[in-house]
């Protein structure tokens, strides 16, 4: 029998963007938008309820499943979310990610907080963390 293990995390990543709360609550509500900084959906439902779901990776790489639902949208002020992300077959995490958009001197700060699970050892809350940076600048250079 493989080894299993529960890794329980929460990280916050602060960013400021000089744009409106709208624009950047636009680049998480509107498909096309989105698309620039974050993988392109296969289904994207933006609403309470709503599902957004994307499957990709690079080239040779393995391929990922995020698979997310809406549970809270209150316009230009937060976005809450559950989702799933799957490694080929396997399972590597569940989380609940909290996005704030505050309105800042520069334009807009932007609080993304995530509570995950991470299965097994085949994800890390440091890794989700540094791929959550990496996002967070791609869509700071969409706007």
């Amino acid at each position: 029998m493989t080894e299993r293990s529960v890794k329980h995390a929460t990280f916050v990543v602060e960013r400021t963007y000089s744009a409106s709360a709208g624009r950047v609550y636009n680049a998480w509500a509107d498909p096309i938008a989105k698309a620039k900084w974050f993988s392109k959906p296969e289904c994207f439902e933006f609403r309470v309820g709503g599902r957004e779901y994307s499957v990709g990776g690079p080239p040779q790489g393995p391929v990922f499943t995020f698979d997310a639902c809406y549970q809270e949208i209150v316009p230009e002020q937060r976005i809450v979310y559950t989702y799933t992300l799957d490694m080929g077959e396997t399972r590597m995490s569940v989380s609940t990610a909290t996005v704030e958009f505050l309105p800042s001197e520069e334009g807009t700060k932007l609080v993304f907080t995530e509570q995950g699970v991470f299965f097994d050892g085949h994800d890390t809350p440091e890794a989700r963390e540094e791929g959550t940076i990496s996002l967070l600048e791609a869509l700071g250079k969409s706007l």
